[in-house]
């Protein structure tokens, strides 16, 4: 059973405004990416610093149960929030995120028996679209922030992180887009262009 918890903390400041909140071909980009996960969810949930203003997608909403912690803390209460064993965390200004993708590294969890399933690029692990293992992930980063640490992958050491193959994301997204995320105008703008049909 997966839960599927979509992140709309962030600051957005090289947007100049809530990037979840934008407007992405006439919606909100968060509807756009929940619209595109819902599909493989047994629950769908929104992590958010100002739930009110999500209250219009009409799925559970989470405020941070780490205040002022930063993306470790907003990992925290992903995980913490969700009701299943399996948890997949999407970062809200991801237009292209994969379904394939995610369902792909849940697949691999189970048969493997990882705790994390997680892509790595030239820039580094993803953490903000991968699965990660309930039961053993929470205490594990619980631990981390407990001794200060800040990088959102600072208790990898402590689990067993299953790094996904180049083959294996572009079997499952060939597009090769999942893991771009829009963080200025220009980008935005480029990617509606792409998602136009």
């Amino acid at each position: 059973m997966l839960t599927v918890c979509i992140q709309a903390g962030g600051a957005s400041s090289r947007m100049g405004e809530d990037k979840a909140l934008k407007p992405f071909l006439g919606r909100p980009l968060i509807q756009r990416v929940v619209d595109r996960l819902q599909l493989i969810a047994d629950e769908l949930i929104v992590t958010a610093n100002r739930p009110e203003e999500y209250s219009f997608l009409d799925i559970p909403l989470f405020p941070d149960l780490k205040p002022g912690r930063g993306a470790l803390g907003g990992l925290y209460t992903a995980i913490a929030s969700a009701a299943h064993a399996y948890v997949a965390v999407v970062a809200c200004d991801m237009p292209f995120a994969s379904p394939g993708l995610i369902q792909a590294a849940v697949k691999i969890m189970g048969g493997e028996q990882a705790n994390v399933v997680i892509a790595r690029s030239e820039e580094g692990y993803e953490p903000l679209h991968a699965v990660y293992q309930r039961e053993t992930c929470l205490p594990a980063i619980e631990a981390a922030i407990d001794a200060d640490q800040w990088k959102v992958i600072a208790w990898f050491p402590q689990v067993r992180v299953r790094i996904l193959t180049l083959d294996e994301i572009r079997a499952a997204d060939p597009d090769g887009l999942a893991f771009w995320n829009v963080n200025t105008p220009e980008e935005f703008a480029r990617a509606e262009k792409m998602a136009r049909p």
